[in-house]
């Protein structure tokens, strides 16, 4: 409200209001007397209505509302100066009028007050109105809301289940979250608990995810969860959550992926590999036991016979039988003596029967021997007693493993020493070998394509629910570490994830 002042010339009613406040108002002010004439206007209400100040004084106040608000906006006016009512703002936000000088019409939102203007001839009241244009205020609104409408399409329409929780119950769904949930309306499922579609075991895990993103600067917590449909069906699903940034922080969005299919396939994977690591083993079995008949065969059979042929032939030689030449004869001998080396030597290769008779360490000891005669290499051995009992086919997967070393390092290393080690704690047999050739190459370690001898090592190790580490040691050369379980019952039936027990390279 401005107060009066008692003033010389009582129409002057710039010395009432302060010219300087008026000029550099960014509001329009308007003035008009009790005629609804225009006394008075300020630069910002001039650009406002698009009117020069000597375009406007003088004239009625109608001219700058639109035709058909003239007649309502009048009638408010002629209420407000019956009123007595010092100011009060002009009808309801949005309701008035402005129109410029070019036609256009434009919302405003404005607030009356009555002036008295005194003076020696007498009093004068006016009444002054303080404008704002709203239109840009409309504009932004408008842009906003299309925005809103924009983003909640884009949500609704989205590929993906989306929710979004207040606690625990929802106060938004897309169509997309909906169709997962298998319910006709997406609307149905606000105001719902998460609880009641997910499943129970993992409530804890959910609740903790849903607390650490409301109360951490984290963007995103993911977890892996099971949802109950409508149907009753069950879906796996790939959750990720993150606190929307509102000012309470207590909005919590969800994104749902269906991976059942993924997640189906993941077993059948599994289920796959677990059945070839199962024929595997079986086929590895076969063919131990294939070789154990076969080198039977050849030492028992083919062996003997061998021997009973030199005999005779010895037997002839003795009794210098005249059809026979003597160097003839020799070099018979001679050759049965070399066909039972090498009927011996492919016996030991297929399956050394001292494996079977003697024992894992006398075994070894023997190829040991072979190797150090075969290769050159220099062999060091501290070999445990074998406990009783060692299942056989842990004996068998030991001898192999030391047999394909061997033959590695002979072809890859360069090494002249290598130092065998098997000790047993517990429920648990362990075996190191390490040489001292140029090692593994490579950092990391990885396996080396075709290394199809050390791939068979890290198999078998695999099929025997083991633990194969290897690597290069700290002087030099390279490090191969075996674990296996002592019993066969021990055996893997599955098919572990990669690297779960395998760790190093494989050369």
């Amino acid at each position: 409200m401005h107060k009066a002042g008692s003033l010389a010339d009582p129409m002057d009613i710039d010395s009432v209001i302060p010219s300087g406040a008026v000029q550099g108002a960014l509001d329009g002010i308007v003035a008009i007397d009790e005629a609804m004439r225009i006394v008075m206007v300020n630069p910002s209400a001039q650009r406002m209505f698009g009117r020069t100040a000597q375009q406007l004084l003088g004239r009625d106040l109608s001219e700058l509302i639109p035709a058909g608000a003239q007649e309502a906006h009048a009638a408010h006016v002629r209420q407000f100066m019956a009123s007595e009512v010092p100011e009060r703002p002009m009808l309801g936000r949005g309701q008035l009028m402005g129109l410029r000088a070019n036609g256009e019409k434009f919302p405003l939102e404005a607030a009356i007050s009555q002036l008295d203007v005194c003076g020696d001839l007498g009093g004068q009241r006016y009444y002054t109105a303080l404008l704002r244009d709203a239109s840009h205020e409309q504009e932004l609104v408008a842009t906003i809301a299309q925005l809103n409408r924009r983003l909640r399409s884009l949500f609704e329409l989205l590929p993906v289940a989306v929710w979004v929780t207040e606690g625990e119950w929802v106060v938004y769904s897309n169509i997309a979250c909906a169709r997962l949930f298998g319910v006709a309306r997406r609307e149905s499922l606000a105001g719902r608990s998460i609880y009641e579609f997910l499943d129970p075991a993992i409530h804890d895990a959910v609740r903790h995810k849903v607390a650490q993103a409301l109360s951490t600067q984290e963007a995103v917590h993911s977890m892996h969860s099971r949802i109950t449909r409508l149907d009753g069906s069950s879906r796996d699903v790939e959750m990720v959550l993150a606190a929307l940034p509102d000012h309470s922080r207590t909005l919590v969005q969800m994104v749902l992926s269906d991976v059942t299919k993924q997640s189906q396939e993941r077993r059948d994977l599994l289920t796959s590999r677990s059945t070839l690591r199962n024929l595997a083993a079986s086929l590895v079995d076969a063919r131990e036991e294939e070789r154990r008949n076969i080198a039977r065969e050849l030492h028992d059979e083919l062996g003997q016979r061998l021997t009973a042929l030199k005999l005779e032939l010895s037997a002839l030689d003795q009794s210098n039988a005249a059809c026979i030449p003597p160097q003839r004869m020799q070099s018979m001998i001679e050759m049965v003596d070399d066909t039972v080396s090498a009927t011996r030597r492919i016996s030991m290769d297929l399956r050394p029967l001292m494996l079977d008779d003697l024992g894992l360490q006398a075994a070894i000891e023997w190829l040991a021997q072979e190797f150090e005669r075969r290769a050159g290499l220099k062999i060091a051995l501290n070999l445990d007693p074998a406990p009783d009992p060692m299942h056989q086919k842990v004996l068998t997967a030991l001898y192999r493993i030391v047999q394909e070393a061997l033959t590695n390092i002979v072809r890859h290393s360069g090494a002249d020493h290598v130092a065998i080690a098997i000790t047993h704690t517990g429920s648990m047999v362990e075996l190191r070998i390490e040489d001292n050739g140029r090692g593994f190459p490579g950092q990391p370690l990885q396996t080396p394509k075709g290394s199809f001898g050390l791939i068979g090592i890290q198999e078998r190790v695999l099929m025997m629910g083991g633990q194969l580490d290897i690597g290069n040691q700290p002087d030099g050369g390279a490090r191969l570490v075996v674990k296996l379980p002592l019993s066969a019952e021990q055996e893997s039936t599955g098919y572990p994830d990669e690297g779960s027990c395998v760790s190093g390279a494989l050369a």
